[in-house]
């Protein structure tokens, strides 16, 4: 009996250190903030601090770029003081502005960003992308990663990836038409077949701006082009490969459409082969309507702000739930934003 009470003992005690290695944790992700992100951004900061999360992704579309946000250049019809502003001057403090007003309130959170179309609307470049958000796509974690993977690989790319707790997060790139170009295609490639072979990694999240084709929100997706059709499929082929054969926990998150929607492979295009994905475009742009026979309810849901909160088992699985922002919550996070403008962000900013 003395033998058995220590070998439970000992038994509890692996299982107990198993669990101290990697407890369930939080992480939090939304996308689509142009229009009113610098009024919703600082509310999401604060109610993904207050989470628990252990980082934010940001999936694209910082600021609007091809017109003045609202949320810099108000409507005429609030009657608020003008704000005189050339585009050329917009255009040249849009990003900066998105960093002092939308990823600064985050504090020392860390935040991970991913390329918008928006990016990519001239005079902006994937280039200047780089350039202007190096801090964010270079930094220690992300740098040790890259070298990790390849030791001689010292450039700085739109797309990265990074471990966390036997999770492999992927951040892509698709904010162009010409995505995913041949280079990302053989980068994702070997990632995955690293990771189908890995006893290390347990869960693959990847995240990006458009959704990959045949979603529920297929009409403004990868689909719109014929490179992101194809090569959309190749990943998510490839994806459903480490889920079904290599028996991986596997999630696709997405923004770019400015609703909230989860399941959204439970498409006939995909019948049989789900992932399980989410659209999450809930960051203060401009907000759409649902897609043709989406109904509206708590796995679809549109003129919402708001974001993902997801939770990581000890086992790898991941659960979620989506945190919609109320007016007040705006309220409380913009004390020095004319109210009328916060309202307006709040009731007017949608189709």
């Amino acid at each position: 009996m003395k033998h058995l009470a220590w070998l439970a003992l000992g038994m509890g005690s692996v299982a107990l250190a198993q669990n101290a290695v990697a407890p369930a944790w939080k992480f939090a992700v939304s996308g689509d903030s142009r229009n009113c992100g610098d009024i919703v951004m600082p509310a999401i900061a604060q109610g993904v601090r207050q989470s628990g999360a252990e980082f934010y992704w940001h999936l694209g579309d910082f600021r609007a770029i091809y017109t003045f946000d609202e949320d810099l250049v108000p409507p005429t019809s609030l009657g608020l003081p003008p704000k005189p502003m050339g585009i050329s001057q917009y255009q040249g403090s849009a990003w900066p502005d998105f960093i002092a007003h939308q990823v600064v309130p985050f504090g020392d959170l860390p935040v991970f960003l991913s390329p918008g179309n928006h990016e990519m609307i001239p005079p902006m470049t994937r280039a200047e992308y780089l350039t202007q958000f190096a801090d964010w796509l270079d930094t220690p974690a992300l740098r040790e990663q890259r070298l990790k993977d390849d030791p001689q690989d010292h450039k700085l790319r739109a797309y990265y990836h990074w471990v966390k707790d036997n999770v492999d997060f992927i951040a892509l790139d698709n904010a162009s038409p010409d995505q995913f170009d041949a280079a990302q295609m053989s980068w994702i490639r070997a990632l995955i077949d690293r990771d189908e072979k890995s006893d290390e990694i347990r869960t693959i999240v990847v995240g990006m701006h458009e959704a990959l084709p045949g979603s529920l929100s297929d009409g403004h997706s990868m689909s719109e082009s014929a490179q992101g059709t194809q090569t959309g499929r190749q990943v998510y082929e490839a994806l459903l490969h480490a889920q079904n054969s290599a028996h991986k926990h596997v999630y696709v998150l997405a923004s770019h459409s400015h609703f909230y929607m989860e399941d959204v492979f439970r498409t006939a295009a995909w019948k049989g082969k789900e992932l399980p994905g989410w659209i999450v475009g809930t960051a203060g742009a401009v907000r759409y309507v649902l897609p043709p026979g989406v109904r509206s309810g708590s796995k679809a849901m549109t003129d919402v702000y708001g974001y993902l909160v997801a939770t990581v088992g000890v086992d790898g699985s991941i659960s979620t739930s989506f945190q919609q922002l109320m007016l007040d919550d705006l309220l409380k996070a913009n004390p020095n934003v004319p109210e009328p403008l916060v309202r307006w962000c709040f009731e007017q900013n949608k189709q």
